[in-house]
């Protein structure tokens, strides 16, 4: 079986993106044809859905060099914030840093009413429940089962969801059966590398042994700026709040890397060069 895992990481989803643009020219195989299980967190969920949503003809609606394009021209519509929202939030100490508004919709033009179940590929995007505290995977597979019409979410609530990282964007409220709701954040507080939910989905649900599992992992860069111990020591909850993010994403990718590389014989590609 072979999974294709995206890691969180913001607008660095460039770098996956080109990665995948670069095995679609390569291949002459859109990415849905490559791999039967891609699961991403966050920006990875965002190019997961993009690469995986049907164009209504059983194609991919999106290539992975759209996706890229994507990130390049539209990056700014994402990660953009209005004088008036700067003064309001209090630099981003009483708001969230970014409103939803352009995101939003960014993905319904994107998008448009494609739902869950619309997949080609199976489908795995990661996110965190806030009002049951539970980790939540939306997964393409549940939303195909006709058994399970719950969970067929729309594919711009499942985005937003996966991607709501906490101090960055508000949490995303979706409808959920005929009076509840819920509430999510972004997966990667307990998942940004979602090659290990992949892996578990594999032997779980698609009972494949470790000799039949392939993964290729995509990650979104490393972190370089050091976090002084003299710069650090004396913070309180407001000073941690951003940098103590990058270290959990960080090191939850970092952790399920070596734990996969433990279970699964692993192959670094450390000289991949992007043209």
């Amino acid at each position: 079986m072979k999974i294709l895992s995206i890691d969180g990481g913001g607008i660095r989803g460039l770098i996956p993106a080109m990665i995948l643009e670069k095995i679609e020219e390569i291949t002459q195989e859109p990415i849905t044809n490559l791999f039967d299980l891609i699961a991403g967190t966050s920006t990875g969920g965002i190019i997961a859905l993009g690469l995986t949503v049907d164009n209504g003809r059983k194609q991919p609606k999106y290539t992975a060099s759209d996706l890229v394009k994507l990130y390049r021209d539209k990056g700014d519509q994402i990660f953009s914030r209005s004088t008036l929202h700067k003064i309001k939030s209090l630099g981003n100490l009483r708001d969230e840093k970014y409103p939803n508004e352009k995101f939003t919709n960014l993905l319904t033009e994107y998008f448009g009413n494609a739902r869950l179940k619309d997949s080609l590929s199976n489908a795995l995007i990661t996110s965190y429940e806030t009002e049951r505290r539970i980790p939540w995977i939306f997964k393409s597979m549940h939303a195909k089962n006709p058994e399970k019409t719950d969970y067929d979410f729309n594919i711009v609530d499942v985005a937003l969801a996966t991607s709501a990282a906490p101090t960055y964007f508000e949490p995303h409220k979706i409808q959920y059966k005929e009076n509840d709701y819920l509430s999510f954040i972004d997966g990667g507080i307990y998942a940004n590398n979602p090659a290990m939910c992949a892996y578990t989905e594999a032997k779980s649900y698609f009972k494949k042994t470790d000799e039949e599992i392939k993964i290729v992992s995509l990650g979104t860069g490393h972190l370089t700026k050091r976090l002084f111990h003299d710069d650090i020591k004396d913070l309180g909850l407001v000073g941690w709040a951003q940098p103590i993010l990058s270290c959990v994403f960080d090191g939850l990718s970092e952790t399920v890397d070596y734990q996969l590389s433990k279970i699964l014989k692993k192959i670094i590609i450390s000289d991949f060069k992007l043209n």
